[in-house]
């Protein structure tokens, strides 16, 4: 499994991004979404079960960020509504097979991280 993250960019704070990673190969994963921000440790952000009927965001996202997939396009979404500064971070998707985590040392697969700078 090959994973491809984009979607990131430059944005104010309060404002929007969703980012995209597609899946090449087999695609039936559970998904996660981690993040870092430098100096700081990885982070979890959400999670999603192969489905997309289960997800589970951070407490720290809860209620700005929304993840979602579409099996069809092989690809899973992290919506990120009203950012905040401290959002800013490489965002990283992953996947594993057996189940939802927030670990991400029990993921299998990563993909290569896209930059998100949120602004004051």
């Amino acid at each position: 499994v090959q994973l491809q993250a984009s979607g990131g960019g430059l944005v104010q704070a309060g404002g929007s991004l969703r980012l995209s990673c597609a899946a090449s190969g087999r695609s039936i994963y559970f998904m996660g979404w981690f993040r870092q921000a430098p100096g700081k440790e990885r982070e979890f952000v959400a999670a999603i079960s192969p489905s997309g009927g289960t997800t589970y965001p951070s407490d720290s996202v809860k209620g700005r960020f929304t993840i979602s997939r579409d099996n069809a396009r092989n690809t899973v979404y992290l919506q990120m509504n009203s950012l905040k500064p401290e959002d800013t971070a490489v965002y990283y998707c992953a996947a594993r097979s057996l189940a939802l985590s927030t670990r991400g040392s029990l993921y299998d697969y990563w993909g290569q991280g896209t930059l998100v700078t949120v602004s004051s």
